[in-house]
């Protein structure tokens, strides 16, 4: 059990469904931490977009995750749960991803039923490996026995149908998964219809802009169908780019960014630290 672990899990402890929003580097996480959430989240397909410049087609390795990751855990002192993919091969490999997140210091971590590479979650084309060997991963990466809280997730609902996704998800449960996670699952109707199959198992849901279709529930609602988890992976990475976008159009168009709602340099400099570090520095001058 790690220190990140044991809060985690403290925190899903307390009753209602946790918001844990996507970062994707320091700055996103000082300010999803001043933002006052407790946990923190790391999407593979944004991973994917800011690191290589690529889409969630499976080109992102675990390693990629970690290097990420660590830029995070380094300056927030909160847990993060983050994207384990596939597990980037068969068990084994699923078992080693997860002693490496470990190792680092992530908290948690979700974990797809999906063949070997992956695509986006939303997209079309999906397929996914066998029940059985699903099974089997996930028991993997419950006794690689670091303490992560690990979630399974399935993609099988839009290849396989809803029941087949229950299905998957409560062996899922039934090998020690702490959550389950099916993806494409965040309206009320069909998350009561989990929620009834699986009436003892904690869910995770993907509250994601990726969806076309999406419309948010509160965090009060999902609670209701048993959400104990909503992850809010793409909204923060959109944001960011649509600022950008609009910074580079002003600068190109009228010499400045002057006219763009913007953070103060004083701003950001205080949330990196530094008063703290000029002080410091006056200490040891």
């Amino acid at each position: 059990m790690t220190a990140a672990s044991d809060r985690l899990r403290s925190i899903l402890a307390e009753p209602g469904c946790v918001q844990a929003p996507g970062c994707y580097d320091a700055v996103s996480a000082l300010l999803l931490a001043r933002a006052g959430f407790s946990v923190a989240h790391l999407s593979g397909a944004i991973a994917s977009a800011v690191t290589l410049g690529l889409p969630d087609l499976g080109y992102l390795h675990g390693s990629d995750i970690a290097a990420t990751a660590q830029r995070i855990t380094g300056v927030i002192d909160l847990p993060l749960i983050a994207d384990a993919d596939t597990g980037y091969g068969n068990a084994l490999h699923v078992r080693r991803t997860v002693e490496q997140y470990a190792h680092i210091g992530i908290a948690g971590l979700h974990l797809e039923d999906q063949i070997n590479p992956k695509r986006c979650g939303h997209m079309a084309g999906k397929a996914v490996i066998d029940s059985d060997e699903a099974v089997q991963k996930v028991r993997a990466a419950i006794e690689a026995d670091t303490g992560l809280v690990i979630v399974a997730r399935t993609d099988a609902m839009s290849v396989l149908g809803l029941d087949a996704a229950i299905d998957r998800a409560g062996r899922f449960a039934e090998a020690g998964a702490d959550l389950v996670f099916i993806e494409g699952v965040t309206d009320a109707e069909r998350l009561a219809t989990v929620h009834a199959a699986l009436p003892d198992a904690e869910l995770m849901v993907n509250v994601s802009e990726a969806d076309p279709h999406l419309e948010p529930l509160t965090p009060a609602e999902l609670a209701e169908h048993g959400v104990k988890v909503a992850l809010y992976p793409v909204a923060p990475l959109l944001a960011a780019a649509r600022a950008l976008t609009q910074v580079y159009g002003a600068i190109a168009s009228e010499g400045s960014a002057k006219s763009v709602d913007k953070l103060g340099w004083d701003e950001l400099t205080t949330l990196l630290g530094q008063p703290e570090l000029l002080a410091l520095e006056e200490r040891y001058s």
